[in-house]
């Protein structure tokens, strides 16, 4: 049993770990997206450039390996396929960096030892040569840290405190503050004034996060009882890993949309987008900004919105929230592809895609807190971390299948794109509404 905080060492009803939590996931967002705003047009526009590519140590092996497995790819097909695989790879990685923090290395170690490799990757990002080594780096340490440090959030309550729903929200509104302030900042600095300046700032953002991690280690979770929670799992505790395991990764329809917001929809808003307001062109990477400034908007709404739904007996169930959020992002892709059609070949207005944002807001929260809580409060304690780390893998799927689909880009017309993947997320609300009602298994059954 977890050693829990005394109320002297509380803030805010809550314990003062979580702020040391919250915070240090803030920086590691703001350094991952930093990162991520800039990396498709930083190799589109520069490093995969006839005159820069051969300074990229390793490419043409790699290039060699992702045409064995995916086929001839295009340069454009290249890019879009190695940002999945690489986005992927980094949400594929917390389900063994959760088992390696579960079993061995124990939940703080392994956060530090992923933080420390990520801020190394930020770092060898900003030199040519060293770009696919970068992303080494990157996969290795968002796998020790994501699932590790999320699981121990909910490691602070007893497993009947009312307050986790609440720190996993405060968990996501961290999450989604540093997404909103890094394209703005790493982004910006990167399109306008160069790109390895932009990577470098995400690599300060990490190291500020391993320092305040740092400096709220009385304040963690004990890790003492870690070693006690390696005894097998009962049949009811496999029943509900499987279950969590299918809503986790079926919750992969959503992602597929969501992660080609951050891999094609960057250069269809390039292509596409009137960005022209008031004599002052707006950046592209700012767009990734306003996805995430939506869900920092739309929140406290749809939070007092369900917790009047609560009072009224009335709020939907956790599969139905996720359903929910599916239909909307299927919405918000046929608001892009009805612009496309309204548009005749012309520029699209900006509030077009701030429409999409506002409805992929909505779809969000209805779908990726609502996963990662629902891991957290049904996984058995022995293997906590690795079951939110499956709520990543989730993204992994998704990435490596919008990677995939994003070589269509190139064959369909745009209106048809974006109508493909209406039609992806649609699939995910009709199947998780026909699940909607599974019970699951009472904790301590056999």
């Amino acid at each position: 049993m977890q050693e829990k905080l005394e109320a002297s060492n509380e803030i805010w009803g809550q314990p003062r770990g979580l702020a040391y939590i919250v915070f240090t996931e803030a920086w590691e967002r703001f350094s991952f997206y930093g990162m991520q705003a800039l990396m498709v047009l930083y190799m589109s526009d520069y490093l995969f450039t006839p005159e820069i590519v051969s300074q990229v140590a390793g490419f043409e092996q790699m290039r060699s390996f992702m045409e064995l497995v995916f086929g001839e790819l295009s340069m454009q097909a290249l890019i879009a396929q190695l940002f999945g695989l690489y986005i992927g790879l980094v949400y594929f990685m917390p389900v063994i960096g959760g088992l390696l923090g579960d079993r061995w290395l124990g939940r703080r170690n392994a956060v530090l030892w992923g933080a420390l490799s990520m801020a190394i990757g930020h770092f060898l990002m900003a030199f040519e040569a060293s770009f696919l080594a970068a992303m080494l780096a990157l996969i290795i340490g968002s796998g020790l840290l994501k699932g590790n440090l999320a699981a121990q959030v909910g490691a602070l309550y007893d497993q009947d405190d009312k307050r986790r729903d609440t720190a996993y929200s405060y968990y996501s509104i961290a999450i989604n503050v540093g997404a909103f302030v890094a394209p703005l900042a790493c982004g910006t600095l990167g399109e306008l004034y160069g790109w390895h300046y932009g990577f470098s700032l995400a690599g300060v953002g990490m190291l500020l996060g391993i320092a305040i991690y740092l400096s709220g280690a009385k304040y963690l979770p004990s890790e003492d009882g870690l070693a006690a929670a390696k005894q097998p799992l009962t049949k009811a505790e496999w029943k509900t890993v499987w279950a969590l395991s299918f809503v986790l990764i079926f919750s992969a329809l959503y992602w597929i949309g969501q992660t080609q917001v951050w891999n094609i929809y960057p250069l269809w808003v390039k292509a596409r987008i009137d960005r022209e307001l008031m004599d002052f062109m707006v950046p592209v990477t700012w767009f990734q900004s306003i996805d995430t400034l939506a869900v920092l908007l739309v929140a406290p709404v749809l939070l007092a919105f369900w917790k009047r739904q609560r009072l009224a007996e009335q709020e939907p169930l956790d599969v139905l929230k996720i359903a929910f959020g599916c239909l909307l992002f299927a919405l918000a892709c046929v608001v892009l592809s009805l612009a496309e059609w309204l548009s005749n070949g012309e520029s699209i207005g900006l509030l077009w895609p701030l429409l999409f944002h506002f409805l992929c807001a909505f779809a969000y929260l209805y779908s990726a807190p609502i996963a990662l809580s629902l891991a957290s409060r049904h996984a058995p304690q022995s293997v906590n971390s690795m079951v939110v780390g499956t709520f990543y893998l989730a993204i992994f799927l998704g990435s490596l299948i919008s990677g995939k689909l994003g070589a269509y880009y190139q064959t369909l017309s745009h209106a048809q794109f974006w109508l493909m993947h209406a039609a992806i997320a649609l699939a995910g609300a009709v199947i998780f509404f026909a699940v909607r009602n599974y019970r699951w298994p009472e904790e301590g059954a056999d």
